[in-house]
């Protein structure tokens, strides 16, 4: 029987690099919510997490990425596996990958100020799709989600160290 002690910790490792990039986002949005022209000419618009589950023996993402707004829904692939019973090989373990896309659905914030340098000839300035308290309530749950993560990668090295004192026993 083979064991590979390392799939848990990849997986975890995986959705650490993908929150990380997600708190980079919102920061940058944050940064950004007052930014009336980019290099592209127009104002900043808002960026925003796709998060993606690789399965195992794919390079391709499965069909179902979600955005950080849509609801979370546990796959019943997720339900399978050692810990259910299930036979998965430890190179079937999933990892989790996150690409930032543009939010274009958002629209752009109008303000009327004639006197701002980028206002166009009715006196309207388009500021970013930001809104602040919600890139602070994203800012939160990524950081939640990614000390749940580090809690789990600490309790899987705790499981290895326990079985490897097992045989030592």
């Amino acid at each position: 029987m083979k064991v590979d002690y390392l799939s848990g910790m990849n997986t975890s490792a995986s959705a650490l690099t993908a929150y990380r990039r997600w708190m980079n986002t919102v920061s940058e949005n944050l940064a950004n919510a007052q930014t009336t022209k980019t290099p592209d000419g127009g104002p900043y618009r808002r960026q925003q997490m796709v998060f993606e589950s690789i399965q195992p023996g794919t390079t391709a993402t499965r069909a179902g990425a979600r955005t950080v707004q849509d609801p979370v829904r546990t796959h019943p692939a997720h339900l399978t596996g050692p810990a259910r019973g299930g036979a998965a090989a430890a190179e079937e373990a999933p990892t989790v990958s996150g690409r930032i896309v543009p939010d274009v659905q958002t629209p752009l914030n109008k303000v009327y100020d004639p006197s701002h340098p980028d206002a166009d000839e009715d006196g309207w300035v388009e500021y970013p799709n930001i809104n602040p308290v919600t890139e602070m309530v994203n800012l939160i749950l990524a950081s939640r989600a990614y000390e749940a993560n580090v809690a789990a990668l600490a309790a899987e090295q705790r499981i290895q160290e326990m079985a490897l004192s097992i045989g030592k026993a």
